[in-house]
Order: C-alpha cells, then structure tokens, then sequence
C-alpha cells in the first residue's frame, strides 16, 4: 500500500493529504464515522480513519482525547453511538482471531498466580479452543514469543515476581504467541526501562518488516518519527492522519493540542529535521 495519507480530520488536516472517499474492503482496520458518548458525553465524535496495511501507526493526542476508547471501541469493549469499525472487512466478532492486543500495564492483576510461559501461551486459546490443553507445539510456539522478546530464560518465573518492563514484554510475548495479523497496543513504552524500550521497538519493526499492521497509543512527541511510520493526531475528532514526514507538523501538532506545544516539543521537531526517521 502507498504512502498516501489515509485520513484527514475535517477541522483542518495536513498540507498534501487528500480525503478518501470511501473504507477498501481489504483495510486491515476501517472505522467509519465513529461516535462514543460515556453518560451522553461524547469522548469520540465522527472518527473515520482507514490504517494502511503493513506500517506502525502512532496514535498521539492530549489526555482525555479518546485514545484508550478509540482501542476499546475497535475491540467492541465500549458501544458506539453511531458508526462502525471493520477489521478486513468483517465485524470484529467475526475477526477476533487476527486481532492481537497488548494492555497497558497498570490495568493487571499482577498477581494472579501464573507463570511467564503460561500468559504467553493464553494468546493461542484462539487456535487452541478454550477447553482443549495447551499441546506441547503450542507451548514451543509461546516459548518462542518469550525468545523474541529476549524472556526464554524467565518462562517459569510467575509473573508477579517480574520488573515492571519485563512483564510488559511478556504480554508483548503472548501477541505475537496468538499470530495476529492487526496489533493493537496501549502505551506499550510507559515506565519501561530503556531495554525494554529498545526491545519493544525491534519486535514492532519486525512485525512491520513481517507486514503486519500496528496502532500504538504513544504519549512522547519526542520518538514519533522515530518509532512510527504514520500518525494518527486525535483529540476526540480526527486532526490528521497519515505518514509522519506529511502530517507531523508543528501545525497540526497545535490544532491536536490545543495550541499547548511545547518549546520542548518543538525542539524535538526540529531535531529530527522535520521528518521521520528511517
């Protein structure tokens, strides 16, 4: 798929990007005019967005612009008040299997009494069937998940009893177990040591390598070029979407907060020359 931009909000968007009039049936996620209201509030409002297949995708925006509700809308968690999302052209009901989702950290039960190996192994209950054992080339394919993520040697350690970005890394672990072809991932970076960080990014470049698709709730302006290949700027509506050297700019960065860029953030702007990192 091109690098044309794929969305672009309809309060302004970015210099280059063209509107797309209508969701291919072969998009890996197409959500089509979208709207979530928590007590008759919205907290998302029309979103339309078609991610393009085989690119990580950041989704940036301030606190409280529907970021973490726009991933729960997408794995029908939340209802929609009006629009629908589309996974491969299917509802996601029917496509949970290509679906692969990676928490943010604070929201688990770390002590829950099971091992590294074992939560991995949860991400092939979709090819497994839930009331079948784990066979033993199931249990080689999650080991094999831990491996990539630099984890074989912790498979038996319970999972309470692993640092902060390790246990990141395992549920990591258990996406790749389940063989997603979509990867949706919810702050993945937050409070993980500088290795981890390092980890994460190699595994997310490597899924891309693999084509794969992968939208990632990211919070550091900073590392956007650097990590990302496009960008999805969202607070509450669309601002604008598409690849980061088009549509990461100082411009749209202020429409998506409000006018509150930082000297710091436009620091980071300049320093990657205006452009995304390769």
């Amino acid at each position: 798929m091109s690098d044309t931009p794929t969305r672009v909000g309809t309060d302004g968007g970015g210099a280059g990007a063209a509107p797309v009039p209508s969701h291919p049936p072969d998009c890996p996620l197409s959500i089509d005019d979208v709207t979530v209201a928590y007590h008759r509030k919205p907290v998302l409002w029309d979103v339309d967005y078609d991610a393009p297949e085989g690119k990580l995708i950041g989704i940036v925006g301030p606190n409280g612009a529907g970021k973490s509700t726009l991933l729960k809308a997408i794995l029908d968690l939340v209802p929609t008040a009006s629009g629908r999302v589309m996974i491969y052209g299917l509802p996601f009901r029917r496509q949970r299997r290509l679906v692969g989702y990676v928490p943010q950290r604070e929201s688990v039960d770390w002590d829950f009494p099971v091992s590294a190996l074992d939560v991995v192994a949860m991400g092939r209950y979709g090819q497994i069937g839930w009331f079948w054992p784990v066979t033993r080339g199931h249990r080689e394919a999650a080991m094999q998940a831990l491996e990539r993520v630099g984890l074989a040697d912790f498979a038996h350690r319970q999972i309470s009893q692993l640092p902060g970005g390790q246990q990141q890394r395992v549920f990591l672990a258990r996406a790749l177990a389940q063989e997603a072809r979509l990867y949706l991932m919810r702050e993945p970076f937050a409070s993980v040591d500088a290795a981890t960080e390092r980890a994460i990014v190699d595994v997310l470049h490597d899924l891309r390598d693999k084509g794969r698709t992968v939208l990632v709730v990211h919070h550091d302006l900073q590392t956007v070029p650097e990590y990302f290949d496009h960008a999805l700027l969202l607070n509450m509506r669309v601002v604008a979407a598409g690849p980061v050297e088009q549509i990461f700019t100082p411009e749209n960065l202020r429409k998506t907060y409000g006018g509150r860029l930082t000297l710091l953030e436009e620091a980071a702007f300049h320093m990657a020359g205006g452009r995304a990192a390769r």
